[in-house]
């Protein structure tokens, strides 16, 4: 529990409230000192996404005072497969927005603060100060290294998060009591090593598991009540329905918590790409541009069948990523082809994924392939951020 809910005076219930949470009034360890605490309460979310929408609903729902959200993002309807505090009736809107109208039909008396901006070095230390706990719901390393050395800093417990395909991961990271997120991890990984929910897809009930552990946690660290995941990471296998626990220990030569907490300077982490970087980078705008000028640059696809069904660039060849790998592979060793035959060589080829990130290393696989690094060019973010015509 923070030092500020412990010596702060605790609110009292209304008979609305004393109502609405009788079910945590009647459990013993809990009660309405809990309950009370729990309203004194602020939690921080970072993401109104995945992870970010059942762990607003549940603490909203339990009776936390006071949940900030922070998400820049619109709702799509790609979102709805596992956003659920969002629907078709909110598409085009912010998620704060969406998020917040669900939370306060859920409890009335919750005040939400929407922060509609990307968490940055500039902007980080003022959002994250003044609340009791910080939730991360992020789905990239960047902003997950900028939300530890935040928390680090100001003190701040950070609730953390994880999802990817079929596995999950959570932990309590407070470095005045226990390791930091560096303490795990002191450097992202390479580009290529680290697929978002995008590339590499996620179960949809996936976050609704992990997200509701994250709101269990903060409930944990609001009202002292059990024993929070601080030094422990719980790993959980969605397909064999199976939950481990790994400790973690607080690492002496920790690139953030080590050293005084004056002495941590926020610093935007870049993530870095081991393999070689080859082909040119085209922005949606400028590929866009591009192609109404007239130019006959060749548009490929190599992303998988089903996500072809969400929509593709007009004309272009559908060629998934283990065809192409494959391909190149039997190049090598057999000097066949394949489907190689049918990417031309004498021609500008735009080559593009969901974000960029599979394109890239098909180009460079092209590249081993004999094609010519001038002529390929990777759609910068991908398929998900073009806003021209689609097939």
């Amino acid at each position: 529990m923070s030092a500020r809910l412990a010596d702060a005076p605790l609110p009292d219930l209304s008979a609305a409230e004393l109502r609405r949470f009788g079910r945590h009034l009647i459990l013993p360890e809990f009660g309405i000192e809990g309950q009370r605490r729990l309203k004194a309460g602020s939690v921080l979310l970072i993401g109104a996404g995945g992870l970010g929408c059942p762990t607003a609903l549940y603490l909203a729902a339990a009776g936390v005072g006071r949940i900030g959200l922070v998400d820049p993002d619109v709702v799509e309807e790609t979102n709805l497969q596992r956003q659920v505090a969002h629907g078709y009736s909110t598409l085009g809107r912010q998620k704060t927005e969406s998020a917040a109208a669900r939370m306060t039909d859920l409890n009335p008396d919750l005040v939400i603060e929407r922060h509609d901006v990307f968490l940055t070095v500039d902007n980080a230390l003022d959002l994250i100060a003044g609340y009791d706990v910080v939730i991360d719901g992020t789905d990239n390393f960047p902003t997950r290294y900028l939300v530890n050395d935040a928390c680090t800093k100001l003190g701040i417990p950070n609730v953390y998060g994880g999802v990817l395909r079929f596995d999950g991961q959570l932990s309590v990271f407070d470095a005045r009591v226990g390791p930091c997120y560096r303490c795990l991890f002191p450097e992202p990984p390479p580009t290529e090593l680290a697929p978002n929910c995008a590339e590499a897809g996620v179960l949809g009930v996936l976050p609704g598991v992990i997200g509701a552990l994250q709101a269990t946690e903060a409930i944990k660290l609001l009202t002292g009540i059990g024993t929070p995941m601080i030094g422990r990471m719980l790993v959980y296998d969605g397909l064999d329905m199976s939950f481990g626990t790994v400790t973690v220990a607080k690492a002496p030569d920790c690139p953030c918590c080590s050293k005084p907490r004056s002495e941590i300077v926020l610093r935007e982490v870049q993530m870095v790409c081991s393999a070689p970087v080859v082909g040119q980078g085209l922005s949606a705008t400028e590929a866009l541009a591009r192609l109404e000028a007239g130019s006959e640059m060749v548009l490929l696809d190599v992303r998988n069948p089903p996500e072809w069904m969400g929509g593709t660039l007009p004309d272009a060849l559908r060629i998934p990523k283990p065809l192409i790998d494959e391909a190149v592979g039997a190049l090598r060793e057999q000097g066949t082809a394949g489907v190689l035959d049918g990417i031309p060589r004498d021609r500008d080829v735009l080559v593009y994924c969901q974000s960029g990130m599979r394109s890239a290393a098909v180009i460079r696989a092209l590249v081993t392939a004999g094609y010519d690094p001038g002529r390929l060019f990777n759609l910068e973010k991908g398929f998900s951020a073009w806003t021209g015509p689609k097939a």
